[in-house]
């Protein structure tokens, strides 16, 4: 695993984002990963709290067209987040709150097409209620994605300290 992160670490561009001079490096590189996790969890959660009932007279099937820019928002999401994680891999694949949130966010992710199948794949979106399967999927997204956000944050907290 030493080896491995080394290798990571000493990309060209992993290099040049611990190594720039220039301030926007690293904060350009985290912005992008911001954008794709919002593009990703923020139309999960809408799914996610229509399903549950939240907003009602908002018809539900409209909802399916958000699924192209969650896959949009997870790609732009795991490519930032492979290049974050190449620049301080020696510290990232050690820290146990980084697999947490590796696991919550592949589970979140995993759960949009059983979401999409067991929700917008029906008749009459609109005028049934989800089902209950529908609905547990939608539960079991929202505590995914807030798991994977604060373990995101936390993961600055808890496991080796970065740069050492």
């Amino acid at each position: 695993m030493i080896a491995l992160a080394a290798w990571l670490e000493s990309w060209r561009l992993s290099l040049w984002i611990k190594d720039s001079p220039s301030i926007w490096a690293y904060p350009s590189v985290a912005f992008v990963h911001t954008l794709g996790l919002t593009f990703s969890a923020g139309p999960s959660v809408a799914i996610d709290l229509r399903v549950l009932g939240f907003g009602g007279r908002v018809p539900l099937q409209p909802f399916d067209r958000l699924f192209r820019l969650i896959w949009t928002g997870f790609w732009i999401a795991a490519a930032s987040g492979v290049v974050l994680l190449a620049a301080d891999a020696t510290t990232t694949l050690f820290n146990p709150v980084f697999y947490v949130k590796m696991a919550l966010v592949l589970l979140a992710i995993g759960l949009a097409p059983a979401i999409r199948r067991c929700v917008f794949r029906t008749r009459d979106v609109d005028r049934a209620a989800p089902s209950w399967t529908g609905r547990s999927l939608a539960v079991l997204s929202l505590v995914c994605w807030t798991g994977a956000v604060t373990a995101g944050r936390f993961m600055v907290y808890f496991g080796p300290i970065p740069g050492t």
